[in-house]
């Protein structure tokens, strides 16, 4: 859809929103371009929660030029007041002729009313251009709106024989110091980062970005028994950085006390014998979570895995042999009967990060399956209904 010029003032659109990752959320990134005669007026996008949308940011950098021009937005302009005054209302004030957005917004007090309000308004409205990109950027707003629940990274470094550690659990280090460079900027965009209580007691991880990045994530801990060890690294920051620990009935209330004392959030999941991954995704999606990076250990991935939660997949493969006969594996789960049955991922990215291989892909889930129809052009019913 779309020709070549077009597209290339779409693809910088959605390069602009892209700009805003880690900053907006739980808002969508949204990039704008203005462009009038063939020629770039003025770019902007959504920069941080709360602040100006992206449409509003690339109007008033065009001023007087916006009138006449086609505004390029990667996602559908809000009708409605929030943090913001409706994007419609700047769009139609500039004196914008056309407006080609990517893909519909199905946040509900929008769901195709911006699109609607600009048409009335006499404008020059389409949809599509861009969809399929923009949209798989903004696949975790996308999937909160969809399900309740966050989206989730399942995050790992392996040895080319598929392991995690050595038998006696030592992982320090399979991956290359530029590969834990990336991993600590991914972290700085979660809005939390999920491990076992094996993998906290192990390991002793602090679980921050390092340097910062433009969140701050909650340290979530399944830990069905409130093992986690009072002088843990993640206990000890606790008052410093939020840390959740969710635990299992059958807890002693003195173990949930300690922890509460000491500075976490203690989440109790009653009737279940281990914290449960649905019901805890909900609870962090109902808090405004977008992101959550599951780090581990091979339980808990497992476990995001069987629950079909698991939305993508991040692995650093190191070329290192680690040789050992035991199961200190990425998933250790009930795994599949036949080979045929295994997850197969898509969408394959595959990156050389110094002599590691990083491969990234997503897993099929259905609630994917709505997102075409967020930017597959209305009908000429739609548009001129009865």
């Amino acid at each position: 859809m779309g020709d070549e010029s077009e597209q290339a003032w779409m693809r910088r659109a959605i390069d602009e929103a892209a700009r805003g990752r880690g900053a907006v959320e739980p808002n969508p990134m949204v990039g704008a371009v203005v462009v009038r005669d063939g020629e770039l007026i003025a770019v902007g996008h959504h920069e941080r929660f709360g602040g100006p949308h992206a449409e509003v940011v690339a109007l008033r950098a065009a001023g007087d030029r916006a009138c006449g021009a086609t505004l390029y937005v990667t996602l559908e302009p809000c009708c409605h007041h929030g943090k913001t005054p409706p994007c419609t209302e700047a769009v139609l004030r500039a004196g914008v002729n056309r407006v080609v957005a990517a893909h519909r917004d199905p946040f509900p007090k929008v769901a195709g009313g911006g699109l609607a309000r600009l048409r009335d308004a006499g404008l020059d409205v389409s949809v599509g251009l861009g969809g399929p990109e923009a949209a798989a950027l903004n696949a975790p707003y996308l999937k909160r709106l969809f399900t309740g629940r966050p989206y989730v990274i399942a995050k790992w470094a392996m040895t080319l024989d598929g392991k995690t550690a050595v038998a006696g659990g030592d992982s320090r280090w399979i991956s290359s110091p530029a590969s834990r460079v990336l991993v600590h900027e991914v972290r700085g965009r979660m809005d939390a980062i999920l491990v076992g209580v094996g993998t906290a007691t192990a390991d002793d991880p602090i679980l921050t970005a390092r340097p910062p990045g433009p969140r701050t994530p909650c340290r979530v801990v399944m830990d069905s028994g409130a093992r986690l060890p009072l002088d843990s690294q993640l206990v000890k920051t606790a008052r410093e950085i939020p840390t959740l620990v969710a635990v299992a009935d059958r807890v002693l209330p003195d173990a949930v006390l300690r922890l509460r004392d000491a500075g976490c959030e203690v989440l109790e999941f009653p009737g279940e014998s281990r914290p449960p991954v649905g019901p805890l995704l909900t609870e962090l999606g109902r808090r405004g979570m977008t992101s959550v990076l599951v780090e581990g250990g091979g339980p808990v991935l497992a476990a995001f895995f069987e629950a079909g939660e698991v939305d993508e997949v991040d692995v650093f493969l190191a070329p290192l042999i680690e040789g050992g006969d035991h199961a200190r594996t990425a998933v250790r789960g009930r795994g599949r009967a036949r080979m045929a049955d295994a997850l197969r991922l898509r969408g394959l990215q595959r990156t050389l990060i110094g002599d590691d291989v990083r491969v990234q892909g997503t897993v099929p889930q259905a609630w994917r399956g709505r997102i075409a129809g967020l930017y597959e052009p209305e009908t000429a019913a739609e548009l001129n209904p009865p």
